[in-house]
């Protein structure tokens, strides 16, 4: 018999790995958006179909002469749009943790504190996926068909949440900065709208002025959904995807490690 019997003494429970913790925290946010359930639907399933016919009905016939010509060109940008504005969501997640001192308490805990980051983040992916399904599906009711096949239709998909999971850590680090998740969204969406309504999300930009164009081609918002295009209809080249995937690389290059840097340096405060 050892000590630790012998005395009755319980053996210290190991702290979560780096793995471990990321994957508790993402079931901490999948289990607050099952207790949301409107919230989910409202955000993942009604607004993505709204957006959708809205822009398909209003604009199909002028542009493309009818619904089922400008849904090829339209679906793939739609898919971004719906997608983007909801990667918001983790920034003004993370702030109101932070507002009601939840992460005052991790920090108190024996485990990898950027976990408590990247969990968050990485689960968000399940309502972006689940709204992409919810724009496909409409897309297809309304004649849209991609070139590309599966194939291509499962590459520009697993795409659009790459370039997702790039852009929530852009908000991840303005949920660290604000000191409200009110001013996280209101922030965020000065940001979010001009670069997507002023990208090639509804029209070629081929009928804009030169120097329009050139400003609308550089918005990355423009470049993901090139590449999201040309995916779904089979045509995306070696040019469309370096600058797709390079957009959404270096923003997680970029704002992942300022986001836990901030964050890291808040705690210690």
């Amino acid at each position: 018999m050892n000590i630790t019997q012998a005395t009755g003494a319980r053996k210290p429970r190991r702290s979560p790995g780096g793995l471990a913790a990321t994957v508790l925290f993402m079931r901490r946010t999948l289990n607050h958006m099952r207790n949301n359930g409107f919230g989910f639907a409202m955000e993942a399933v009604l607004s993505p179909i709204v957006m959708l016919l809205i822009f398909a009905f209003l604009f199909g016939g002028a542009i493309a002469g009818s619904v089922t010509e400008y849904i090829q060109y339209l679906l793939p940008g739609i898919l971004v749009l719906t997608v983007v504005p909801m990667t918001v969501y983790s920034g003004t997640t993370l702030c109101t943790d932070i507002a009601k001192g939840v992460y005052h308490r991790f920090r108190t805990m024996p485990f990898w504190q950027p976990a408590a980051i990247w969990g968050s983040v990485a689960a968000d992916s399940l309502r972006y996926l689940a709204a992409m399904l919810v724009v496909l599906a409409v897309g297809f009711t309304l004649g849209f068909r991609p070139d590309g096949g599966v194939a291509g239709t499962i590459a520009a998909a697993l795409y659009v949440l790459f370039f997702a999971f790039g852009a929530s850590w852009v908000f991840a680090l303005i949920g660290n900065v604000a000191k409200q998740p009110e001013t996280v969204s209101g922030t965020s969406m000065m940001i979010v709208y001009p670069l997507l309504f002023a990208s090639n999300v509804l029209v070629d930009t081929s009928t804009m002025p030169g120097w329009l164009r050139t400003a609308v081609d550089f918005n990355p918002i423009s470049i993901a959904i090139q590449l999201t295009r040309e995916l779904l209809h089979g045509t995306a080249g070696a040019s469309a995807l370096t600058s797709g995937i390079g957009a959404g690389l270096l923003l997680i290059a970029v704002f992942a490690p300022l986001t836990v840097y901030v964050y890291l340096r808040k705690q210690l405060r």
